[in-house]
């Protein structure tokens, strides 16, 4: 995308570059300056490695990167803008498809508690991303905020996981919004599809609805946030007057007796589908990262994030309860369940009503996710771990344009090839694992504080985590390999229970939330660590060789570009700020905080 940029000039001043793109707007820096560079740098990736992985960021740093985006994003964003924006990107396929799919193979009528469980663990990471998007408001959101608590290495890992997700998500969403389009004009599902016979099975259905639903969601949310949240409000309000339509005209049709059995498949149905009923919350954390938009950042982003996944947990049960009083769980649709439930009572008119709702509320996902995943690239790409040609922000609009407009290229190629049900089968394995480290981040964060915390306490701190983190892996892991065993559980429950009491009754917090915090620390995130491991555990082994083959390819392109990239940027902007080999401030109020008390890792302040 030609665009006209600032360039810095060697006397100082700025010159313009019109629609031209060079290598220094993507490989900039001095590693990358000539070939004998990158060879030295290449030779000094252990040393650079253990430097970035051992060296924390600090919040003056995640602000400060705003610059690099040559314009500031527009201040345009209330907390009901954040409300809506919340259930736009979470309320959409998942509810119409997957409540279906669950409901009839694995959980039957218990799917709403199926619903509550993944809605408490998904409202747990909601309040670890409340306070640090309130403390740090920069679009980066969790690769922001790892960044500062636990490295550079963790946070590229993680924030490299987030953006597949939102691509494969966008593109399932966008194939999902053909197959309700043509329900909709009484056509079967696959209607608007063109096979291409000489492809590979399961590539081979070209969908170019699904493209064209991209670019316009691109051009949207490039144009304007503000406008992008005009028309969510619009297609959200449609879409949850429809919810509230399926919900009472189901209950009408209701029968109690289809509650009966309640648990067919017991305790491990309801938890099995909750691993994959998790997918329906996956979204809320786009919110955060328009925290940088947000006018009143500590008012409005509590409200927004905590009000939206409330009201969605909600909404959920809701019409989980209704779809199996409506149906016995055996008769449920596993494709289109609410609409067989309807023909079933004898409405079948309801089916075009409910296609019209799934249409508004993947219309809504695609627009939040497009908005969501441009601000963490844009983040990313200031502090040059990737090219920072991502993170320019257009004057005019005050949106990321180039991170916009490669993000939805890539979800618009996947869906135009990729077969749907391969696509369903990438779950939500990246998300759990990223709101497992925030809530760990939270932990480091209030407990951790270089100079304020001692060492003692520290190595406290280290133990207290360690324990948490195996025995939550040790639970998850025993439920996984025993159907019916019990005894590991009276030894893995109280570990976690007894590291948990560890901190909050022998290690002092070194921070206090100047804004809005987490209340019942170490608790709640502690709670949210075992939950999203024992989630992940009950996730199927192919969405874990797909997360091992996305980190490899991830560790590659860090290992020879953003880990120099990023290296050289540090070095940078400790020359500019002066604090070239200063250890990080231990006062608890301070905005600056950079290393782990480790002598071998002198201290780069993140950008």
């Amino acid at each position: 995308m030609g665009m006209e940029s600032e360039v810095p000039e060697s006397g100082g001043g700025i010159r313009r570059r019109n629609c031209v793109c060079t290598k220094d707007d993507f490989l900039p820096e001095e590693s990358f300056k000539s070939w004998g560079n990158y060879a030295n740098a290449l030779r000094q990736t252990p040393t650079r490695l253990i430097e970035r992985a051992l060296t924390r960021s600090n919040d003056e740093a995640e602000l400060e990167a705003k610059s690099r985006s040559h314009h500031e994003m527009k201040k345009t964003l209330t907390w009901w803008d954040l409300i809506w924006f919340g259930m736009g990107a979470v309320i959409g396929a998942g509810i119409f498809v997957l409540t279906g799919l669950e409901a009839s193979q694995d959980a039957g009528p218990a799917v709403v508690l199926s619903y509550a469980v993944s809605g408490v663990s998904a409202l747990l990471s909601v309040f670890c991303y409340t306070e640090f998007a309130v403390e740090i408001p920069v679009a980066g959101g969790s690769f922001a905020y790892l960044r500062v608590e636990l490295g550079d290495f963790v946070a590229f890992i993680a924030a490299g996981n987030i953006l597949l997700e939102y691509v494969i998500g966008g593109a399932a969403v966008a194939r999902s919004w053909t197959s309700y389009f043509a329900t909709l004009l009484n056509f079967k599902p696959d209607k608007f599809l063109i096979t291409a016979h000489s492809l590979a099975k399961g590539y081979n259905q070209l969908d170019p609805i699904a493209v064209a639903v991209c670019i316009i969601i691109c051009i949207i949310a490039i144009r304007s946030t503000k406008g992008s949240s005009r028309l969510n409000y619009v297609a959200s309000i449609i879409h949850i007057v429809v919810i509230v339509f399926i919900i009472i005209c189901g209950l009408i049709k209701a029968d109690t007796k289809n509650y009966t059995p309640f648990t067919p498949f017991g305790a491990r149905g309801i938890f099995k589908a909750s691993a994959v009923l998790f997918f329906a919350y996956v979204g809320f954390d786009a919110v955060s990262t328009m925290a940088e938009e947000t006018k009143d950042p500590a008012r409005d982003i509590p409200i927004g994030l905590v009000g939206s996944m409330v009201i969605t947990t909600t909404v959920y049960c809701l019409l989980a309860i209704t779809l199996c009083l409506m149906q016995p769980y055996q008769s449920i649709d596993p494709n289109a369940p609410f609409s067989v439930a309807f023909k079933a009572v004898g409405w079948s008119w309801a089916q075009y009503i409910v296609a019209a709702g799934a249409l508004k509320g993947m219309t809504s996902v695609l627009l939040v996710g497009a908005v969501g995943q441009a601000r963490y690239l844009t983040h990313i790409a200031r502090t040059h771990m990737m090219p920072p040609w991502f993170s320019y922000v257009d004057e005019k609009t005050g949106t990321p344009v180039n991170a916009t407009a490669v993000m939805m290229s890539a979800t618009a190629i996947i869906a135009f090839f990729t077969k749907l049900e391969i696509l369903s089968n990438l779950l939500s394995i990246s998300t759990l694992f990223i709101f497992m480290l925030v809530a760990l981040a939270l932990l480091v964060r209030r407990y951790y504080v270089s100079g304020v915390t001692t060492n003692a306490n520290r190595n406290k701190l280290i133990i207290c985590l360690l324990l948490i983190l195996g025995s939550s892996i040790a639970t998850a892991a025993y439920w996984g390999l025993s159907e019916k065993g019990w005894i590991a559980y009276c030894f893995t429950l109280p570990i976690w229970f007894s590291a948990t009491a560890g901190i909050c009754i022998f290690i002092p917090q070194a921070r206090n939330p100047k804004l809005w915090g987490v209340p019942l620390v170490p608790w709640l995130p502690s709670l949210s660590i075992a939950i999203n491991i024992f989630l992940l555990g009950s996730i199927d082994k192919d969405s874990f060789i797909r997360f091992a083959g996305w980190t490899g390819f991830l560790l590659a392109y860090y290992f020879f570009f953003g880990l120099h990239a990023s290296y050289d940027t540090a070095k940078e902007f400790e020359k500019s700020k002066g604090w070239k080999n200063k250890f990080e401030e231990g006062n608890g109020t301070s905005n600056v905080v950079v290393s782990i008390d480790v002598p071998i890792a002198p201290v780069a302040s993140g950008n």
